[in-house]
């Protein structure tokens, strides 16, 4: 029987889940939903205030805000547990940091610049006026580098099913690519197109990475990216994602 390691909480993961944790409890549930004060169209990630007056801090801040229900949270936090973890142990701080951010706010930017394309050539402008929020982006940016360094660890699928990590991320990646052809970017409740841009963002950077530590080799210093494929042993009437 294979037992589950369950990795402990590191530093960088740590705060983030205070912050989302906190963000969500105070700023949602306390000031939003029972306070009603208004702070969806400053923080969630609108395409239309980027592109068209360039509030690019959303770009990071919709990262810390979930829907009001605490399961989008609940399995958020799970995920950024679970993935992150052993990603920042593996990779130290500074790099976990750089690549967590780098996911998120690579797949807002990958959402905008698609959703901007698709409003421009359909003519249709509803898609730009979606809120996004979640930290999902940054997630499958995780996933994906789970999935190529620990490619051969048993994972489960959706808690139960066993799998190694390289095919729960193919797995997962297909199923949202499948989701966001039959709902279309402007239909659904949840931003595949923003997983999918995770992942890109995830795959861009850790390519960059890579290309990085080749030239660095070359150049005689002593670096390697460590690969370790183990063998098992309410108050807004908008429309809005959330991921």
């Amino acid at each position: 029987m294979t037992s589950i390691s369950v990795p402990p909480v590191t530093p960088i993961v740590k705060r983030l889940l205070i912050a989302n944790v906190a963000i969500w409890f105070f700023v949602q549930i306390i000031f939003g939903h029972f306070a009603g004060v208004s702070y969806e169209s400053i923080f969630f990630l609108s395409p239309n205030l980027i592109i068209e007056k360039f509030q690019v801090w959303q770009l990071v801040t919709y990262m810390f805000f979930h829907s009001l229900s605490p399961f989008h949270l609940l399995f958020n936090m799970l995920l950024l547990w679970f993935f992150g973890s052993e990603l920042e142990t593996l990779w130290g701080k500074k790099f976990f940091s750089i690549f967590y951010f780098g996911s998120g706010i690579g797949a807002g930017i990958i959402y905008c610049i698609c959703v901007g394309i698709f409003s421009a050539v359909t003519g249709s402008q509803g898609a730009l006026f979606i809120k996004v929020l979640g930290a999902s982006g940054a997630l499958y940016g995780l996933l994906l580098a789970y999935g190529i360094l620990f490619a051969d660890r048993i994972t489960y699928f959706m808690g139960i099913f066993p799998m190694k990590a390289k095919y729960f991320v193919m797995v997962a990646g297909a199923i949202d690519f499948a989701s966001l052809l039959s709902s279309g970017i402007a239909g659904g409740e949840v931003a595949y197109l923003a997983h999918l841009g995770g992942l890109a963002a995830g795959f861009l950077i850790l390519k960059t990475k890579s290309m990085q530590l080749k030239k660095q080799k070359r150049k005689g210093v002593s670096l390697k990216l460590v690969v370790d494929n183990e063998k098992p042993n309410k108050n807004d009437s908008d429309p809005k994602y959330w991921n």
